[in-house]
């Protein structure tokens, strides 16, 4: 497996949030860095702060549901450093609201840069990896790919569609021990990404509940490239609700669009808006604040604990 330190890593979504922690992260650890996002004014200043914290690194403005300009990623990496060890796919965005609400090219796109830009990743890295005989592919998806996401369906499907993407991948390469498809599974991060992307629910979206910083995510995603496995979820809730959706589905679904339908029903009223589906947006930041917002805060036991509850529910109706 590559070590951190003087290993070349694609970071895919690499301007704010996940990727930008992530950048940061391995930035301080010696990794050389390509960095690709939609615009390139914030892309170069993640480039410029990585080289600060001492990588070596460029910038290669990216629209990832463009499959050529991803396959000139991937060259400008080889390029640049003659190989690739590490590719992230971490460019994401979302839609919400009520589905038939949200127009249909939001759908799309959704799912366009969510799946298809995965796909895009691996499509142009995987030949590399199989030429040079190694290479580890981390695709950030999200608990939204186990547990029902009311009001955000498409989201949802991209990367439900995503996972089952990951798993095919690995059987299919399972004659190459030395190639990796790693998935990391985040609940709610708090990152500026659910500010970003499109908004048709007629309310703001507030957050409650347990929120994970993005560098944990990003501590996770180093933690693959030196010790890959299939699956990663981060944090105590992500871990409870994949077991949860798992052992009990009826449930967690009923209890998903309760708690989805209460909570945009309480908020406050806010506009329509395409967010950043089809402009990248200026801010850039690591944080989106939503650790500061979120109304009600709910210890990791808590999770558990309800965790178990409805499992015995589960085992009880078996």
């Amino acid at each position: 497996m590559p070590r951190i330190p003087g290993a070349v890593v694609v970071i895919a979504g690499a301007s704010s949030g996940i990727g930008r922690a992530t950048a940061q992260l391995l930035a301080r650890r010696g990794a050389h860095l390509v960095l690709a996002s939609r615009r390139p004014d914030t892309l170069e200043v993640v480039r410029a702060e990585c080289e600060r914290l001492g990588a070596e690194a460029i910038a290669f403005p990216t629209d990832v549901t463009d499959a050529f300009a991803v396959r000139q990623l991937a060259e400008a990496a080889r390029i640049r450093f003659g190989r690739i060890d590490v590719w992230i796919n971490n460019a994401g965005i979302g839609a919400i609201g009520p589905f038939e609400e949200v127009p249909v090219e939001a759908h799309a796109r959704t799912v366009q840069t969510n799946l298809m830009g995965g796909i895009h990743g691996a499509h142009a890295v995987l030949p590399l990896f199989k030429r040079q005989g190694h290479g580890v592919l981390v695709n950030t998806l999200s608990i939204g790919s186990w547990v029902p996401t009311p009001f955000a369906a498409s989201y949802a499907a991209s990367k439900a569609g995503a996972r089952a993407f990951s798993e095919s991948l690995r059987a299919e390469l399972q004659d190459r021990p030395e190639i990796h498809v790693c998935d990391v599974f985040p609940a709610v991060v708090d990152t500026p990404g659910l500010h970003h992307g499109a908004n048709h629910s007629g309310h703001r979206i507030e957050v409650g509940g347990p929120v994970t910083s993005p560098f944990t995510v990003a501590e996770t995603i180093a933690g693959l490239i030196e010790n890959p496995r299939n699956a990663a979820p981060v944090g105590a809730s992500a871990w409870a609700m994949r077991m949860v959706s798992t052992l009990a589905p009826t449930p967690i679904r009923w209890a998903m669009g309760k708690v989805m339908r209460r909570g945009l029903g309480k908020a406050p009223k806010a506009a329509p808006t395409d967010g950043n589906l089809f402009t990248a947006p200026t801010d850039h930041g690591v944080y989106g604040g939503l650790r500061k917002e979120a109304a009600v805060r709910i210890p990791p036991k808590a999770w558990w604990a309800a965790a178990g509850i409805i499992g015995f529910w589960f085992v009880r109706r078996r």
